[in-house]
């Protein structure tokens, strides 16, 4: 049963070594972050299962606890690993995807609990039908489930943004965010698969999987944090 859920965003920018010089601005946006993942070592759960979205179906699929990750790509010699090393993996074992590796950075901040934990790469086309039957599926895996969400609104919201801006991205960000802040479950598996993707949103398909993880689980939200730096929508938001 899903009993806790933290939802971040997950640009490289969040890492301050990243950001560089830019750092101090995504400062509130960092410790909002940081309070939401504590409400899930709170919930004391049983397992905690990182979401994180993919654009390549090949990244989709589970990551062990103690898989490697790295911000090397982005210019910084920085590397990660998902929880604590857990058993020996293979050197040539799958590297955590971006997304994942800013939760595996995200982890690393917190006072996290001594519960089992893995990672899911998140198709950011998988459909709905796709979605809530794998959240159900995560519900249901343990006793006491905690999920950290990862995933960002969309990336048109200015004209200096990633896509460019398109008049439709504000409105959708603000209505995600009201399903986000108010565990609506049913409004989140409304959100529009099509639209999304034309708004460059990232966190549609990990949002959806959450609904469906939810379903019946009386979760309230709280909205911690909502910003657009750079144009691209960013919430922050607790359940529990």
């Amino acid at each position: 049963m899903l009993v806790a859920a933290a939802l971040c965003p997950c640009p490289p920018l969040l890492v301050p070594e990243v950001a560089a010089g830019a750092a101090p601005e995504l400062d509130p946006l960092r410790a909002a972050c940081v309070d939401a993942v504590g409400v899930l070592a709170a919930a004391r759960p049983d397992r905690l299962v990182v979401l994180g979205p993919v654009t390549d179906e090949a990244d989709a699929g589970r990551y062990p606890q103690g898989a490697p990750g790295s911000f090397r790509g982005f210019g910084v010699d920085l590397d990660v690993t998902l929880g604590a090393a857990g058993a020996q993996l293979p050197a040539d074992g799958p590297q955590l995807p971006p997304s994942l590796a800013v939760g595996a950075w995200l982890l690393s901040r917190t006072a996290w609990a001594d519960a089992p934990l893995e990672g899911l790469g998140v198709a950011e086309r998988w459909p709905l039908d796709r979605c809530l039957p794998r959240g159900r599926e995560l519900a249901d895996s343990a006793s006491r489930v905690a999920l950290l969400v990862l995933g960002d609104g969309s990336a048109r919201r200015s004209v200096k943004a990633p896509g460019y801006h398109d008049e439709r991205a504000e409105p959708f960000d603000a209505a995600a965010v009201r399903a986000l802040g108010a565990a609506d479950t049913g409004a989140l598996a409304a959100l529009d698969a099509d639209l999304a993707a034309d708004l460059l949103v990232s966190g549609r398909s990990c949002w959806q999987v959450l609904a469906g993880a939810a379903e019946g689980a009386g979760l309230r939200g709280q909205l911690l944090r909502e910003e657009a730096p750079y144009g691209v929508g960013y919430a922050v938001v607790a359940w529990s």
